[in-house]
């Protein structure tokens, strides 16, 4: 990630220094046989090979021919399938479920006390899907810390969370976002900004989130004092000035630059992001590429997993705010989106600037269960190679978290993330939704049958 690299490794994140503490277990030992091996970096994959793991640790890799398997090991038979680490979705939000109205939703979760509910569901639905590791940009101070805690103490499944808590901002969005949650703080000055990143990292979150209507000077405070606090800044911005004031005031991560309703970037803007190396997350799939996709087959609207996750509740009320969707306000400017986004994300992906992967994930219509197979495929639509693409949802993201030293490649010695996908994602991007077995931490939480991966599934989560 160039000289950006060595900043985001020492801003280290506070909940990662004991991370799944509670989770590390004993010696286990578990081979993974058989598959092709796609180990995170652009290099060649490794054919009928073989990944052992020894409690919570990675600790050979290779060539099955070249591997031996201890007898002692637990072996899930991966022949035919592909193995890579697990992904790392760099902007999700875990108190949404893909309903498509705020303003509707957050009072009826709040009414309905779901807030922490929610987060849970959203956690399993991101862990079966194939995430790992994830940053949640933007929610209720108390639920967001304590769904965090429980995964870390494997009280509930879930991705390794990185939790902004509520976003700073200087308007609340009025007509779009609901007040009826905490999870916006409200400031007007920039030391009111410093002073709200404060309160923030006393409270314990993991990152900040800078929101919208901010000057440079309320961007270089926000830094500033996420820094002192070694916590990473990821900004909201799609308006070109907003993008060049949140770059130029040192912000960690520019998320959504992708996704905007508006024609390419002023060239040498892009071009200092690029030499800078400071991280771009587009969101690019979650209006321009889903809207159409669904016009085309808004079945996927109804899946059966979504029913069973959510329950009958939670169901009826996210079913009921997506009839008609094309009318929703949320993909009002969607047509004009649709018109540029892809100049706009082969701006980026030409440029060669660091790109990670996220997806906005809890959005209208953009279900958790989908994470984060549309955002890599949006991106190889346009033409990023299907190798960098996974390589910048596992290991670049994991460069964006400052943890590249422990997770986003199989290798000895990183933290045993791995997924088991069927079908080789290299020829067909859309194979990452085929999520057979989920290992997070040297764990097993989804399938692992020893009789192939996909044909004796041992784990599936449980809906709760």
């Amino acid at each position: 990630m160039k000289s950006r690299a060595g900043n985001l490794v020492v801003l280290l994140f506070a909940a990662f220094a004991c991370i799944d503490a509670g989770a590390a277990e004993s010696n286990t030992k578990l081979a993974l046989v058989g598959g092709m091996l796609l180990d995170g970096y652009e290099t060649p994959p490794i054919h009928h090979a073989t990944v052992l793991i020894e409690g919570n640790r990675i600790v050979k890799v290779g060539p099955s021919s070249e591997v031996a398997v201890p007898a002692d090991a637990e072996v899930i038979d991966t022949s035919g399938r592909v193995m890579m680490p697990g992904l790392i979705d760099t902007h999700v939000h875990l108190q949404i479920l893909g309903h498509g109205d705020y303003l509707r939703w957050d009072p009826w979760i709040a009414k309905n006390n779901l807030v922490e509910k929610v987060g849970e569901i959203s956690a399993k639905q991101l862990l079966n899907a194939g995430v790992t590791s994830a940053v949640d940009l933007g929610g209720t101070l108390k639920e967001s810390l304590q769904v965090r805690d429980r995964i870390n103490r494997a009280e509930i499944p879930g991705p390794r969370m990185s939790v902004s808590g509520p976003w700073i901002t200087r308007s609340l969005g009025e007509g779009f976002y609901s007040t009826a949650l905490d999870n916006q703080i409200l400031v007007d000055t920039p030391a009111e900004a410093a002073a709200a990143v404060d309160k923030l990292a006393a409270a314990g979150v993991d990152v900040i989130k800078a929101y919208v209507n901010l000057s440079p000077a309320h961007y270089k405070a926000i830094v500033n004092a996420a820094h002192r606090h070694h916590l990473l800044v990821h900004a909201h911005v799609y308006d070109p000035e907003d993008v060049r004031n949140a770059f130029e005031a040192g912000v960690d991560v520019l998320q959504h630059v992708g996704s905007a309703g508006m024609p390419t970037y002023d060239p040498a803007l892009v071009k200092a992001i690029a030499v800078k190396g400071t991280p771009v997350v587009t969101t690019a799939a979650h209006r321009a590429f889903l809207f159409p996709a669904t016009v085309e087959f808004p079945e996927r609207l109804q899946d059966p997993q979504l029913k069973k996750d959510f329950g009958p509740q939670i169901w009826e009320e996210v079913q009921q705010s997506l009839q008609g969707f094309q009318r929703l306000s949320y993909f009002a400017t969607t047509d004009q989106e649709i018109r540029f986004s892809r100049a706009l994300l082969g701006q980026w992906i030409d440029s060669n600037v660091t790109m990670g992967m996220g997806t906005d994930s809890g959005s209208p219509m953009n279900f958790h269960t989908e994470s984060l197979w549309r955002e890599i495929k949006a991106h190889v639509d346009v033409g990023m190679s299907p190798q960098r693409a996974i390589g910048a949802a596992t290991r670049i993201n994991a460069q964006i978290l400052g943890k590249g030293n422990e997770l986003g490649t199989i290798e000895p010695g990183k933290l045993a993330d791995i997924i088991v996908v069927r079908g080789n994602p290299l020829f067909d991007i859309t194979a990452l939704a085929n999520v057979e077995v989920v290992i997070k931490n040297g764990k097993v939480y989804k399938g692992g049958g020893s009789s192939g991966a996909g044909r004796n599934p041992l784990r599936i989560l449980p809906s709760r």
